[in-house]
């Protein structure tokens, strides 16, 4: 796939599972728990102990599946992720060595941004969506304000999006939200319960 269709592939659903584990053997597991319930999108978190394994493994297991690298804070970091089979790449910060490797290889990426001037900054760099982080600290109308003076941002919700405050995020034009613990956490049952329930929650919402 090409870039574009990877975001747009990645943002359809208006939300992915975003999975930090103990190891790669649990980020798999949780993984495939949010996959089987309909979540064709979910990040590995760089800071899970052989990441890199867990997303060779899925990108194996799952060839239908999104999936994608988190965390991912330099250069050599962004290459490995995408020698191991990720599709995109997600950071918490704005690298533009990150966005210029992800780009050499054919793969998007969303990096971090907190203000307006970083957004902008990230739009200039190249940046395929922008990921606000942490969520937690802005708000849904903090957006919409943004983007009556930037309407081009492609943003991404994450840390600390919820299950009640998605459809908002939604609702005041991010393109997609990330979601890690409040999705992906207490086993595969009580996830895939979760997924059905913001997919059919984000579906009124957008």
């Amino acid at each position: 796939m090409f870039r574009w269709e990877i975001v747009r592939a990645v943002t359809e659903q208006r939300v992915f599972g975003i999975v930090r584990s103990a190891g790669p053997q649990e980020a798999v597991a949780a993984a495939e728990a949010v996959l089987d319930a309909g979540l064709r999108a979910v990040e590995v978190a760089l800071t899970t102990p052989r990441a890199l394994a867990a997303v060779a493994r899925l990108t194996e297991q799952r060839p239908g599946a999104l999936v994608g690298a988190g965390t991912v804070l330099d250069e050599a970091a962004a290459r490995a992720a995408v020698e191991a089979g990720a599709l995109f790449l997600v950071s918490p910060d704005l690298n533009p060595a990150v966005i210029r490797t992800g780009h050499r290889y054919g793969v998007p990426v969303f990096p971090g941004v907190a203000t307006p001037t970083e957004i902008v900054r990230a739009l200039e760099e190249g940046a395929d969506a922008v990921k606000l982080f942490p969520a937690s600290a802005l708000t849904p109308s903090w957006l919409r304000d943004v983007r009556a003076a930037l309407p081009q941002t492609p943003a991404i919700p994450t840390g600390g999006v919820t299950l009640d405050n998605a459809p908002g995020w939604i609702a005041a034009g991010a393109v997609a939200c990330g979601m890690g613990s409040a999705l992906t956490s207490g086993g595969a049952e009580a996830a895939g319960e979760r997924v059905a329930a913001l997919l059919k929650r984000l579906a009124q919402a957008g």
